[in-house]
């Protein structure tokens, strides 16, 4: 196999040759259409809390039974040098298109884990560079599915704003922290790879054409999982391969699916290539061992390597005019010579 590679890339290079001799913030990432708010430092935080202050856990995590009740507190603490009035709720959590945690909107009712806990005060007001701590339940359905649940903890604040257009708006503005619950039960680790396209640049060199390449990677399981997607290029029986790692994803939610488009650079145009996505499931903080198995996705695409065909077909035409004009050149020779042998025997004292 090796001898067939060199083979054909010294074949490739020689015709390219004769050719050229010729603070988890949980609002949605801002767009052009959403209000934009006026600048305001913020001087408050949320973090997971007991009843005589904040301890050291970075994000609420919780495992219990369909059925089962857990009392915590939360902490919000106000940095500023006056009283500070927030609102104090909870929503579920989505993975965002660019692979980020972040909670649905305040005015969406929440269906998962949100809608599970039971906070003491839903309005706290915090004096000047004080801090709250707010008890709350969490109440598991028993009908809730076994597996990872994500939500969280808001504090937010309605201030003015303006909108793109310039326009006075009410901006909410909200910090939150995390909450991590993990039901009993059978836990089912999977992801699942999809949607896999390529496009092909081309380039004069047959050795460095490239891919743009789209794909998706879901979570089809029900717990958390990171993803760690790798692409292979392969050429005809295998003469040719490219492997190219693609940059990870942290953690995708149960349900959450995320599309990435990569770019490999260095593809050998070898006409037809098979394109391979490989993504290997990676464990998260406080997730299973067991990851599950890897998934695939596989597409083709044509990668003509243009130089070499121009090649190609200009020897071919050179070969085919030289041939062309050696047979004419030997039919022109035997015309001659039948004219020559004709006017012999036609000439006076010729024949006995």
């Amino acid at each position: 196999m090796p001898h067939s590679r060199r083979r054909l890339r010294r074949v490739l290079a020689a015709l390219a040759a004769a050719t050229t001799c010729l603070v988890l913030t949980n609002a949605p990432p801002a767009n052009a259409a959403d209000p934009a708010p006026s600048p305001a430092p913020t001087t408050w935080s949320v973090q997971p809390s007991t009843e005589r202050g904040p301890d050291d856990r970075p994000f609420f995590r919780f495992a219990l039974a369909p059925g089962a009740r857990q009392v915590d507190w939360v902490a919000v603490t106000n940095a500023g040098d006056t009283p500070l009035t927030v609102d104090l709720y909870t929503q579920d959590a989505f993975t965002t298109a660019a692979g980020g945690f972040d909670l649905l909107a305040a005015g969406r009712p929440p269906a998962d884990v949100g809608s599970w806990i039971r906070l003491k005060q839903t309005r706290v007001t915090v004096p000047a560079r004080s801090r709250s701590d707010v008890p709350f339940e969490l109440a598991v359905p028993d009908n809730a599915s076994p597996g990872d649940h994500s939500g969280g903890v808001v504090a937010s604040i309605a201030g003015p704003g303006r909108d793109a257009a310039g326009n006075q708006v009410l901006v909410d503005r909200r910090v939150g922290t995390r909450v991590y619950l993990r039901v009993d039960g059978p836990l089912r680790p999977a992801l699942g790879a999809g949607a896999l396209n390529a496009d092909v640049h081309t380039a004069l060199d047959p050795f460095d054409g490239a891919l743009t390449v789209t794909y998706t990677v879901r979570n089809t399981g029900n717990v958390r999982l990171g993803a760690r997607p790798e692409l292979t290029v392969r050429g005809p029986r295998g003469l040719t391969t490219k492997r190219q790692r693609l940059d990870p994803m942290p953690e995708l939610l149960p349900g959450a699916s995320q599309t990435r488009t990569a770019r490999l650079d260095g593809v050998t145009q070898a006409f037809r290539l098979d394109v391979d996505l490989t993504v290997h499931p990676i464990p998260v903080p406080g997730g299973p061992a067991e990851t599950g198995s890897t998934a695939h996705a596989r597409t083709t695409v044509w990668a003509v390597p243009w130089v070499v065909v121009g090649t190609s077909a200009l020897l071919l035409a050179v070969i085919a005019s030289l041939l062309v004009r050696r047979r004419r050149q030997a039919n022109e020779t035997t015309t001659h010579e039948n004219d020559r042998n004709e006017q012999r025997a036609g000439a006076p004292g010729s024949g006995s």
